[in-house]
């Protein structure tokens, strides 16, 4: 194997150490080890002292996050930063990838290239989103350089939040008929639009975002789809006496599925049929249990079960007219809509009526009905707390005293975590930087597999029984932290 192809180093200790933080209530947990070891140790015996210190801290962390996957009900809330490293695309701004895409479909020709007149309704929209500020496309010379600078380049992102822009389009749409019509508005820029255009500009532009979320991207680490099977197994680990793990996850993509197809996990998602699946969330009210080895025995419950609830949609789920049989109007099949089909995600197309917003209210029902519950965990993984929705409900958990936030963010910088780490609450816990803040260095470095720590107790009592009365004190310390 050449050194290009060589497998990556798993980090030193030390470095470890340099890139942790975690805090509850505010108060840094790492920095009693930081003082202790303020520069890298330099002599081996040291350094073996170090590595052992380092593992002990991390069996500690880990412990502690084991008490709270033991409580009654445990969440986890994934953001777009648990999909990064299997290629996903953060949507904060326009991703470059989705504009390419439209632009690819809507400049047609070379000599005299013409734009589509759906591209000029995104372009149209994404200046009346951002305010009419500058440097945003306008007119057909404008299009035409972006797309060149997109084809030939690495030009800044738009700087507009991608559902900010969609939400925009399904309220222009809206305001039409449902066939036909024409939406004119003033301002700057001036808008006159047909609804075609806005129908076009809708269906292309969720279906490059759909693209760029079937995932993992073959260019994607592998580590990104491991920790997502890691985080599965690990989440199902917890007592079968205790409430079924829930997923919640604000990501269009499949990766969750994908993991417990995996893992073979059955995951319940709302969704009842064999050939044709459609949304019946009384679904989520159902378990699973199997029998004894004797008709008149007791039946048991089956362990690999989770609840999944895509709280903005999935590239999976496609609209119908809501009739007797699909209360809902929602579909759910493994390949996804086709390409004259809309994708459902968040927000949901005003065109198919007002029963369609019945899914997302309903999944946002069911997160903060267990949230609120008495004894109730909520892991945040890979989420900046952007939507005002989702603070809203874990503002009122907070007002549980019984709740437990804990978050997982590399580079926490949203208000929201700024505001939670000045009011220096105990009940909340934020890993930060790269070892534990990533999604894959949370689910390496802090989450842990509670089988493999029930074991881990019982060599150390066992060891304990057979170590003399004075070792003790140190053994335990080694074990509990």
């Amino acid at each position: 194997m050449t050194a290009d192809q060589s497998e990556p180093q798993t980090p030193s200790a030390w470095v470890l150490l340099s890139n942790a933080k975690f805090e509850i209530g505010g108060e840094d947990q790492v920095s009693t080890l930081r003082c202790k070891y303020p520069q890298e140790p330099s002599e081996e015996e040291q350094r073996d002292r170090f590595k052992e210190d380092w593992r002990k801290f991390v069996a500690d962390v880990q412990i502690r996050v084991g008490t709270l996957l033991k409580i009654d009900t445990v969440s986890f809330l994934l953001g777009a930063g648990a999909s990064k490293e299997c290629g996903g695309v953060l949507i904060r701004k326009i991703p470059l990838e989705v504009e390419r895409t439209l632009l690819k479909d809507g400049v047609l020709g070379t000599t005299n290239p013409r734009v589509r007149s759906w591209l000029r309704a995104f372009y149209l929209a994404v200046a009346r989103a951002k305010g009419g500020a500058t440097g945003i496309p306008a007119d057909r010379q404008q299009i035409l350089a972006r797309h060149s600078a997109a084809t030939s380049g690495q030009p800044e992102e738009l700087p507009v939040n991608l559902e900010t822009l969609l939400s925009l389009l399904h309220r222009w749409r809206s305001a039409l008929p449902r066939d036909g019509g024409r939406l004119r508005l003033d301002g700057s820029p001036p808008i006159d639009l047909r609804s075609e255009d806005i129908d076009e500009c809708l269906r292309r532009t969720t279906r490059a975002l759909a693209d760029r979320c079937r995932l993992p991207a073959d260019s994607a680490s592998p580590n990104g789809f491991r920790a997502y099977k890691d985080l599965v197994r690990k989440a199902l680990t917890r007592p079968l006496n205790l409430k079924r793990t829930n997923f919640f996850t604000l990501n269009y993509d499949t990766l969750i599925e994908q993991a417990a197809d995996a893992e073979g996990v059955v995951l319940i998602d709302g969704f009842v049929g064999s050939v044709r699946r459609i949304f019946r969330p009384e679904s989520y009210d159902q378990d699973l249990y199997f029998p004894a080895e004797t008709t008149e025995g007791r039946v048991h419950r089956l362990d690999r079960v989770a609840h999944l609830y895509k709280l903005h949609g999935s590239i999976t789920w496609r609209a119908e007219e809501p009739d007797w049989d699909n209360p809902y109007g929602v579909v759910s099949n493994a390949d996804g809509p086709t390409d004259k089909q809309p994708v459902l995600i968040y927000p949901t197309p005003a065109k198919f009526g007002e029963t369609l917003g019945m899914p997302y209210a309903e999944l946002f029902r069911r997160f903060a009905a267990a949230v609120v519950r008495p004894q109730s965990t909520l892991f945040v993984l890979g989420y900046g707390f952007a939507d005002e929705h989702v603070c809203a409900i874990v503002r009122q958990a907070l007002a549980i005293p019984s709740f437990t936030l804990v978050i997982a963010d590399p580079a926490p910088k949203s208000d929201f975590v700024q505001r939670l780490q000045e009011a220096r609450d105990r009940r909340v816990w934020i890993f930060s930087g790269n070892t534990f803040g990533t999604f894959t260095g949370f689910v390496d470095n802090v989450l842990p597999d509670l089988r493999d720590e029930e074991v881990r107790r019982k060599v150390m009592a066992t060891y304990r029984g057979l170590r003399p009365a004075a070792a003790e004190a140190d053994v335990e310390e080694g074990a509990d932290g």
